[in-house]
């Protein structure tokens, strides 16, 4: 669905790149997954240049998702469609945030491994989704996020 008019390119590959700070910050998510199935790191061996530079610096997190809400999100000479791309990976990285909280209380246990994966490859489907929707000039609408990126981004 296009609500504001068509996207160019340009657009259309803005709105793709916020996609990376959740997929960054959800990979320690699959660390259980790819330990029991290597051969799924090879997909994400591009991340790992990034996966450096990220955890290289102690605050990049919290810089980058403040720069991206400030900077994008709240600047609204900046086309609609990629302010609501970049809103919806913030409020995706919010939820793996959340996730990351509970999850420590199964430590290293079975459940916890399974609770690891499940959220990883959650997280995986929702930035799938949402990358391949954008590419294609389409709004990704994920479930409870998506409604709440448009009370959000107007």
């Amino acid at each position: 669905m296009s609500l504001r008019g068509s996207t160019t390119i340009k657009e259309r590959i803005f709105a793709c790149l916020p996609y990376l700070l959740p997929l960054v910050e959800g990979f320690t998510f699959g660390i259980p997954l790819f330990k029991q199935v290597p051969v799924l790191a090879l997909a994400f061996t591009p991340l790992f240049p990034l996966l450096q530079i990220y955890n290289s610096f102690r605050f990049t997190g919290i810089i980058v998702f403040f720069a991206l809400f400030f900077l994008v999100v709240r600047n609204e000479s900046i086309a609609h469609f990629i302010r609501f791309n970049t809103m919806q990976a913030i409020l995706i990285d919010i939820v793996l945030a959340l996730c990351g909280f509970g999850l420590p209380l199964f430590g290293a246990s079975f459940a916890g491994e399974i609770l690891s994966n499940t959220v990883f490859i959650g997280l995986v489907a929702a930035v799938g989704y949402s990358v391949i929707q954008s590419a294609l000039g389409r709004y990704a609408e994920v479930p409870v996020i998506s409604e709440a990126v448009y009370m959000q981004v107007r």
